[in-house]
């Protein structure tokens, strides 16, 4: 047993006054602990806190009860015998009466009652004797918000958990809930109190029983929260938001049929308010509650809905600003949210009642006025604007009403279709295709009519897709607007070809183009069981689109839609599986897209051929594997023309390439990763290559290689592991059949001098161009592989893409770098034959001869590198002048290889960083400098040193990446950081010459720019002035511009956080200063508009410390204005704090610059 006088202590402590809160849940924690434990007893601990639960002094007792009920809560799945349980219950149901002690009687009943049967539950008296005290006791809106809070989440436990206990209380429990609920404001409660009305209603679900006679007072209660009206400030600590509310509020209005007399009349009421969230509320409302009071309720509601929906309709448009707007809906309007639930409101209330509410809308004489006046305006442009207003109203309202069933479709189309048929002079006689004269005919096409024709369309289309999709809607071929569509559609059909080529104003010919396009995709996307369109026809249609493809591309509207209508059609056939609409897809678009790519006709532009070619793809599995093979086909053609013809189209094959890479082969990710397209291509990529005698391309064509080697990892990546083992394999046989390439034994006898002579050391490449190719193109597959497939003869490899390091083959470095963060670190030699570990594979890298002027490894220059030491580059050949493009080669690999084991988080990182670091410092201590060394004559090495670190950090989209199956250990970036910044920092301040200085400073901003900026916050106090003196050193060569830039981003960064501009402030002024001189940063626009952005940011800092400035940089922004820089409104904010009577602070004043950037786009 415990001792009591520990747990005694825990008692007075959460009772007392003068503990904190934090020493009161504390012991809290302690007694519930013993309690958990058995240390002591339920009963004992309550038999100890008598005096403190019947006291009378009411702030102990009220704590006291506090205290108990808080246990109880902790302690709701620990078991209590019934002595118990009855006891406390019954002591807390009591005390309901006590208001100074309410907030622990509350906890406590809520404690008691959420507990479960096999912990001891009380029972439903016992729950009745807790809701009549409630009722007697307790007066809920006198309470405080919390109170108020706890007594809602009661009376909620009660009808929720014990409803039989509760009912029996009839009206007193209804008239109880009337008096707590009403005037109820906080956020909180109002969910309570919403979620408690629908629990009634579930209680007492009689039509004459207990609720009838106080349903006209309960829905006063809600009625007056209708609209809701949130009014809580954005900063204050509130965890439901209006949509939660207004949600709740809905469902309690739909809760009961009895709640229809009193919510319809507010609703349709509130319907005509001014206010759009009033009117957006009442229809959404509306649709709720009309489909759970039903149709018989609604009936009597019905015309007084029809004149409000319809005028809400017609009066809620907004105009668009352009024909050409993809919101453009036919005759110059755009829906909003009100007119969108006025439509779903119309849909429901159709759907729920077809005969009544559809009689309104077809005998409606507005609505018959309007489609009569049709004729009076045939052209677009002749249409008044109040009659388009009224021509989208009732199109929309008829296109609404006749997709929402059935029957009223066919009363829709039997008073209104032969109507529009006449307008638009159409007969029902059938034909295929358009007529001589067609064209002529219809140039006065009646626009009207055919907008409204094209909206019964959609709605037949809406009408049997929601039959397919919804089981409760049966639509039958016979049904009466099937058969009257099908006596004239071809007769539409000419009419929508026409509406193609109708020759008229711009706005005009684009709007009949609008409607004639989608009135062909929607005859064309019909299912075939409810308008049997004849093949014939159907493949007029597509002809029709496709001719436009080929021949109307000028015309970008009519293109784009026409592309956009293919697809729909064909994505349409995919999934219809009708097999005579899908070989005519095949045979008239695909196939023929297919042929535009690979013929050399140049009518229509590379960039159409292949933005229709992406899009059609994307109809389907069958029409994507015809077009990427016919892609292929034309790439090995353009590239086996070089064979023959000596020359290739390098920028046409590169579109290509790219369309392939970034286009198509993403497609098969979507639709489950399918790789055999990817597969396919690599391999017949490698075929290609095996076949063609002189695969090479010159050196003013080398910009071809990086496409190829692009689509090549993005296939390969893209395949599994068995797929990537095939075509390693196939690569590296084509690689060693095909290239001329030092085999493994002639490059174990390589001597330095030999590779000199080849002109390694001079930066020209020692490979035919072809062998550098193929090399390339061996690198982009091991780039991609996944860390489990198993590559073939690796050390062979390894050396072989060392040397082509050596070099200056990027992707080979690249390659090795993949190789090392993907390899594992052992390797199961029963499992894999031939396999090879990291660290195997690092001895075979360093332990070529190939990187030294003696002929020995880099390994054993620096006695090995198992310790994670620096390399070292003294052994490096260095014996002329130009070796220094050797040395950068050596660093631009050995960074390529620290990045695959930096990522990886491998620590023999830490000697390729130390080398690189020794090569960047070239002070003569690692690395033997070639004579004459100057500082200039070094910079090559130092430049590319620098660099490297960029290398290192950044994200890099050619290797090393997710998409490319790299090994990421997290926060390796945050890591390398921490490593490398107090080395830096010394290094920059030990500095004393100023090309040296100018290089550390760029290695600097590297690893500042691709490290996280949560990582750079932590150290800013101790990195902010050497990145100010950054941007000095670095804008002084043009060159610099782009890291300039990363260090300013940086900056601004560190200023638009809390804690950095803490870290800025004790160099506000050289900050400044810096910024106002990058404001006139001659050679790149974005330096200038991010410095002026860190001037307004700047001047959010401290007064003191700013206002002293605003004089400077006030007669530098007016400099610039007067030389007709757009940095004239800046000055012009800025000299408001001339006036210092108006008691602004500078960043007051300054802080409205921030629009300042987009004048700077102007000016440039």
């Amino acid at each position: 047993m415990a001792d009591s006088n520990q747990w005694v202590k825990h008692i007075e402590s959460f009772v007392g006054s003068s503990s904190s809160p934090s020493q009161q849940a504390a012991s809290l924690d302690a007694i519930a602990a013993l309690l958990k434990n058995d240390v002591i007893t339920m009963e004992k601990f309550v038999r100890e806190m008598g005096m403190y639960l019947t006291t009378t002094d009411s702030i102990i007792r009220a704590r006291g009860m506090l205290l108990l009920g808080e246990l109880l809560t902790l302690l709701v799945l620990k078991p209590l015998d019934d002595a118990s349980l009855r006891s406390l219950i019954k002591f807390f149901a009591e005390r309901l009466a006590d208001w100074k002690g309410l907030r622990g009687a509350i906890v406590g009943c809520l404690a008691l009652m959420h507990r479960k049967s096999n912990v001891g539950m009380i029972s439903v008296d016992e729950a009745r004797a807790v809701a009549q005290s409630y009722l007697q006791n307790l007066q809920v809106q006198s309470l405080g918000q919390h109170d108020r809070k706890l007594c809602f989440e009661l009376l909620e436990c009660l009808l929720d958990r014990y409803p039989d206990a509760v009912v029996i209380l009839g009206d007193d429990l209804v008239y109880g809930i009337c008096e707590a609920i009403d005037g109820e404001k906080d956020p909180q409660c109002l969910m309570i109190t919403f979620h408690i009305v629908e629990v009634l209603v579930r209680l007492f679900p009689d039509p004459s029983g207990p609720l009838a006679s106080f349903a006209g007072d309960l829905f006063e209660i809600l009625g007056c929260y209708f609209p809701i009206h949130f009014t809580h400030p954005n900063g204050e600590d509130v965890d439901v938001n209006r949509d939660e509310l207004s949600t709740s509020l809905m469902l309690a209005f739909a809760s009961t049929p009895l709640f229809e007399p009193f919510a319809i009349p507010l609703l349709l009421e509130k319907l005509s308010s001014s206010l759009p969230s009033a009117k957006v509320e009442s229809l959404r409302y509306l649709s709720y509650c009309s489909m759970k009071y039903g149709s018989e309720r609604m009936a009597k509601h019905i015309a007084a809905l029809w004149p409000l929906l319809k005028e809400t309709i017609q009066y809620s448009l907004q105009p668009t600003s352009s024909v050409e707007s993809e919101t453009f809906d036919g005759v110059g309007f755009q829906e909003n949210q009100i007119v969108s639930e006025a439509h779903k409101l119309l849909q429901k209330v159709v759907q729920q009642d077809d005969g009544l509410f559809s009689s309104l809308i077809v005998g409606d004489e507005e609505i018959n006025s309007t489609i009569k006046s049709i004729s009076s305006f045939k052209k677009y442009v002749d249409i008044p604007m109040q009659n388009k207003h009224k021509l989208h109203a009732v199109g929309r309202i008829l296109s609404v009403s006749a997709g929402a069933s059935v029957a009223s479709c066919n009363r829709v189309f039997e008073s209104f279709f032969q109507t529009l048929m006449d307008a638009l002079g159409l007969s029902g006689s059938s034909g295929d295709s358009p007529q001589e004269g067609d064209y002529e005919f219809f140039e006065n096409l009646n626009y009207g009519a055919l907008f409204l024709c094209i909206e019964l369309l959609d709605a037949c289309k809406h009408l049997v897709v929601s039959s397919k999709e919804l089981n409760s809607i049966t639509v039958s071929p016979n049904e009466r607007w099937c058969c009257m569509l099908q006596g004239f559609c071809a007769s539409l059909i000419k009419s929508f070809s026409c509406a193609l080529m109708i020759n008229t104003d711009k706005e005009s010919q684009n709007a009949y183009i609008r409607s004639g396009v989608k009135g062909l995709q929607i005859l064309a996307t019909l299912p075939g069981n409810f308008l049997p369109v004849s093949k014939s026809i159907f493949e007029n249609i597509l002809k029709q689109l496709m001719s436009v493809i080929t021949l109307n591309f000028n015309k970008s509207f009519l293109w784009k839609l026409s592309l956009k209508a293919l697809v729909e059609i064909g994505s349409f056939v995919d999934t219809c599986h009708e097999s005579d609409k899908a070989q005519s897809f095949k045979g008239i678009v695909v196939e023929k897209i297919v042929f535009l790519i690979s013929s050399d006709d140049s009518t229509i532009s590379l960039s159409h051929k292949l933005e229709a070619i992406s899009e059609i793809g994307r109809t389907g599995l069958d029409s994507m594997l015809t077009i990427v093979k016919g892609l292929e086909n034309t790439i090995f053609a353009k590239l086996s023309a070089h064979q023959v013809q000596g020359t290739v189209e390098i920028e046409s094959t590169i579109e290509l390439l790219e369309c392939l890479s970034n286009k198509l082969l993403p497609w098969f990710d979507k639709i489950g990763g399918l790789d055999e397209v990817p597969f396919h291509f690599v391999l017949n990529f490698w075929d290609h290559i095996e076949k063609s005698i002189n695969f090479s391309i010159g050196c003013q064509e080398k910009g071809l290689l990086d496409p190829i080697m692009t689509a090549m990892k993005q296939a390969v990546a893209k395949c599994s592991e068995k797929s990537q083992s095939i075509i390693i394999q196939r690569a590296f046989y084509v690689f060693m059949s095909t290239t001329s390439f030092p085999l493994k034994d002639s490059m174990s006898v390589t001597t330095p001098a030999k590779i000199e002579a080849s002109g390694l050391n001079h930066g020209s490449s020692c490979f035919l161009p072809r062998d550098e190719w193929i090399i390339s193109l061996l690198a982009s597959v091991i780039i991609a592989l996944r860390p489990e497939t198993h590559i073939p003869n690796i050390e062979l490899i390894l050396q072989k893409f060392t040397a082509a390091l050596l070099s200056g083959n990027v992707p080979a470095a690249q390659a090795l770098g993949s190789i090392v963060n993907k390899l594992p670190l052992k390797v199961n030699t029963v499992e894999t034959s031939g396999g090879c570990s990291l660290e195997e594979a690092l001895d075979i890298i360093y332990g070529n001869s190939l990187w030294t002027s003696d002929g020995y490894s880099l390994s054993r220059i620096c006695g090995g590198i198992s310790d994670g030491s620096e390399i070292g580059l003294s052994g490096l050949r260095s014996s002329t002048q130009e070796s220094w493009l050797f040395h950068v080669h050596v660093v631009v690999g050995l960074a390529w290889i620290g990045k695959g084991l930096l990522m990886r988080g491998h620590e023999k990182v830490k000697g390729i960083t130390m080398t690189i670091w020794s090569s960047l410092l070239s002070n003569g201590g690692s690395v033997a400098i070639p004579r004459p060394s100057t500082e200039q004559d070094m910079l090559p090495l130092m430049k590319s040193a620098a660099d490297a670190f960029h290398v290192l950090m950044s994200d890099s989209e050619a290797c090393l990446n997710r998409s490319f199956h790299a090994i990421i250990r997290p926060l390796y970036k945050q890591r390398y950081f921490s490593t490398m910044m107090p080395i830096m920092l010394s290094s920059v301040a030990k500095s004393d010459s100023s090309i040296k200085r100018s290089m550390l400073h760029r290695a600097f901003v590297h690893i500042l720019s691709d490290t996280p900026l949560s990582a750079v916050l932590t150290e800013a106090k101790k990195l902010i002035s050497v990145l100010v003196d950054s941007l000095s050193m670095l804008s002084k060569d043009i060159l610099n511009k782009d890291i300039l830039y990363n260090a300013l981003l940086v900056l601004s960064g560190i200023l638009m956080d809390k804690n950095g501009q803490e870290a800025v402030v004790e160099n506000a002024h050289i900050i400044i200063n810096h910024l106002i001189r990058l404001t006139f940063y001659p050679h790149m626009m974005l330096v200038r508009e991010t410095a002026i952005q860190c001037l307004v940011a700047m001047s959010t800092l401290p007064h003191a410390r700013i206002y002293p400035l605003r004089t400077q940089v006030s007669c530098h922004i007016k400099w610039q204005s007067a030389t007709g820089s757009l940095c004239y409104e800046l000055y012009q904010i800025l000299s408001m704090t001339q006036k210092e009577q108006s008691g602004k602070r500078l960043s007051d004043v300054v802080k409205l610059g921030h629009q300042l950037h987009l004048k700077v786009f102007i000016f440039e």
